[in-house]
This record gives C-alpha cells, sequence and structure tokens, in this order.
C-alpha cells in the first residue's frame, strides 16, 4: 500500500529503504527492517491470494456459456490473508511516511486526474450542449411519479424503496449525488451516482440509448395534449434536447466500456441532467430497476427481493445472480469482485455473498425508517389505492 501512497518503482523504494535506514539509530534500524519484512512477506501473500482469485473467475468466464451452475471447485474458499507482523510506532511510521513523500517525483507528462463532476457540471453540460434545462419538481410529486412509473413496469413498492433506502441511506433526494448530504448539501462528490436510485453517467448513457427513442414518443404524446401552450412549448423544447441527446449518445459504439469513456466527456456529463427532469427521470430509473428484473427472469429468476435486485446493481447483473445460486451464496465475496473494487466498498469486506444480503437487509430495514422512505412508500400507497 506504501508503494502506491509513494508513487515509486520497486526499485526506487528499495533505494529509498536503503536511504532511510541510514538516518535511524540501531533500535530504530532493528525495527523497520522487521516491519518492513514482514510487510514484504504479507504482501507476497496477498498477491498470491488474488492470482489465485483470478485464475478461479477465468475459469468460470470459460465454462459459462456450458453450464448454467457452478460447483465449489469453481471458487476460492478463504479471505484475503490479513497482516499479522510486527507494526510501526507512531512517530517512526510518520517519519517513513514523509520520508517517502519527499522522494517522491512527477511522472513526465502524467496530468493529475480530473476532478468528479458535481450537480452545476452536469447542469452547466446540459445548457451548453442540448439547450436543456430539466424541470424541477417537488420531493413528493418525484416520489409519486416515481411509484407510478415503477408499478407500471412491474416492479413492487417493497422492491423500489428498499433499494432506494439502501442506495441513499433513506433520505435522498431526486439531486442526490453520491458523497454529498442530501439535507445539508455539505460534502463532495465521489462518483456521478445520482438520484434515488444512484445511477452513474453511463448509465444514463446507456439507458439513453436503450429507450431514447421511446422517451421521445411518449414527450410527443405529452405535448399533443398539454393542458397550456406554455406546457406545450416546455415539451417542444424538451424534445428537441432529448433529440440533440440521443444522436450524441448513439455516435459511440453500443459498448459498456464505451459509454463509461464517452459519459465523462462534457457532451456525457449533459445527458446526466435528465435524472433530475419531473418528467424523464422517474421513468428513466425505474427503467434502470426494471432493466434488472428482466435480466433475471431471462436467465429464470423471479420475484427478486430489494436485497437482491441491489446484488445485481452492485456486482453487475450476471454476478449477482452468481452470487445467488447455492454454492454462490456461501462463497466469499472476493470471488465477485475485482481487487481494488473489493477494498474499496467496506461493506463486500470479509462476507459470504448471503452476509452480505444480510447486511443489505440490516441497512434497508434501519434506512427504510427514515423520513425520505417513509414518504416513498406513502407515494406508493397513494399511487397503489388510485388505481383501484
Amino acid at each position: 500500500m506504501l508503494l502506491w501512497l509513494a508513487g515509486l518503482s520497486n526499485v526506487a523504494l528499495a533505494d529509498a529503504v536503503q536511504d532511510f535506514l541510514a538516518t535511524l539509530p540501531s533500535a530504530q534500524k532493528a525495527e523497520f527492517s522487521a516491519w518492513r519484512a514482514a510487510n514484504a512477506r504479507h504482501d507476497r501473500a496477498v498477491d498470491a491470494y488474488w492470482a489465485q482469485v483470478e485464475s478461479k473467475r477465468k475459469g468460470r468466464n470459460a465454462k459459462r456459456n456450458k453450464t448454467k451452475f457452478f460447483n465449489s471447485d469453481d471458487y476460492v474458499w478463504t479471505f484475503p490473508p490479513t497482516y499479522k507482523g510486527p507494526t510501526l510506532n507512531p512517530e517512526l511510521r510518520q517519519r517513513w511516511s514523509r520520508f517517502l513523500e519527499a522522494r517522491k517525483a512527477p511522472e513526465p507528462g502524467k496530468k493529475e486526474p480530473e476532478p468528479i463532476p458535481g450537480l452545476d457540471d452536469f447542469l452547466s453540460a446540459a445548457r451548453q450542449h442540448y439547450a436543456f434545462t430539466p424541470t424541477r419538481i417537488s420531493e413528493r410529486e418525484f416520489k409519486r411519479r416515481y411509484a407510478h412509473e415503477a408499478l407500471s413496469l412491474g416492479l413492487t413498492k417493497s422492491q423500489v424503496v428498499r433499494v432506494y433506502a439502501l442506495e441513499t441511506g433513506g433520505n435522498g433526494t431526486a439531486d442526490m449525488q453520491a458523497g454529498i448530504n442530501p439535507l445539508t448539501k455539505k460534502g463532495r462528490p465521489i462518483s456521478s451516482a445520482l438520484g434515488y436510485a444512484q445511477l452513474l453517467h453511463a448509465n444514463t448513457v446507456g439507458e439513453l440509448v436503450k429507450h431514447g427513442d421511446d422517451f421521445i414518443k411518449r414527450l410527443q404524446r405529452m405535448r399533443a395534449n398539454a393542458p397550456t401552450q406554455a406546457r406545450a412549448d416546455e415539451l417542444h423544447r424538451k424534445i428537441h434536447s432529448l433529440q440533440l441527446m440521443l444522436k450524441s449518445a448513439k455516435s459511440v459504439p453500443n459498448d459498456w466500456y464505451r459509454h463509461v469513456d464517452f459519459a465523462k466527456t462534457s457532451r456525457g456529463y449533459g445527458m446526466h441532467a435528465i435524472n433530475l427532469d419531473g418528467d424523464i427521470g422517474p421513468w428513466l430509473q425505474a427503467l434502470k430497476l426494471r432493466g434488472l428484473k428482466d435480466f433475471a427472469q431471462r436467465k429464470g429468476v423471479t420475484n427478486l427481493s430489494g436485497e437482491e435486485i441491489e446484488l445485481m446493481n452492485l456486482s453487475g447483473p450476471g454476478t449477482g445472480l452468481e452470487m445467488m445460486q447455492p454454492v454462490g451464496l456461501t462463497a466469499p465475496t472476493t470471488n465477485f469482485f475485482a481487487r481494488r473494487a473489493y477494498y474499496v466498498n467496506k461493506m463486500v469486506n470479509d462476507k459470504t455473498s448471503a452476509e452480505l444480503l444480510a447486511e443489505f437487509t440490516r441497512r434497508m430495514d434501519a434506512s427504510s425508517r427514515k423520513p425520505g422512505a417513509v414518504e416513498f412508500a406513502e407515494a406508493f400507497d397513494e399511487v397503489i389505492a388510485s388505481r383501484r
């Protein structure tokens, strides 16, 4: 981990270790050397562990089209090794960190990572490229429209509200972005995830490619039945903007990784703003959840719980279904996540798939009692009652 923080090559790090040792008295030199040796052994064990995980994953991918189910030989059944060696005292650790930082040299031509775009960036890009400003409505009305769309698409109140409860902590707003407190609006973006379903901007591009023509046709029907000329004009402008977005989205191959790359551009940012629109956002996000349900149904899995939909949402549709298989439920979650993703997402650490689902249940139960989730459940009840 220190190697990654320092940005040093193996050779440069070895040189740094020797130079640092030369600055230490004998007692600290022995402490540091013992710590470095133990860390090196641990790092080798962790590397070997993840190499085995990746080998098993490649094996499952190779046989995926030949079998519907995997067996115990297809998985690694232990968790990553934990460090059990000596620790450095805080003062010596700080000195080593400062020493490494001083040795770190900027790589020629290396660019600093771009900051994660925020809500203002999405809105600004939408105006710039597509002359689009989302129609903002109250949270209560957004939830009611979302409930209407979800029920029309065959989703249940429980599925949607429980996913919302976990994704947003039970108090999410229509314009909530990951990393920003939805109530105080404080914080900074940690990803592009936006709205009740926390769609990434690449998700928005993909859903627009898939359903954009239907969005446009629906808005055209709404314009034809608009109660006022002002509303008709608003929908006319929105249709034009959406046509521009759809043309731009379809200018790249219909592939997830190409959508990820495109979503990082200013034109990709602008599309993400449709999640905030009262006419488009509820349908767009409900369709994303329905897509997971449809995928599972094509694989013969029905009656998904909110937890199971969230598992597919978190790990990917195919991987989520694999985690639900009898053998997958008992396997460590390391089998289903890339190494970096596993360590970044603390919720999945040191759990089997079944334990992760149980953690979802615990968090969903707690967050479902928060005001935002209660209001969302009430919105579903209102829509259900009106249909009766």
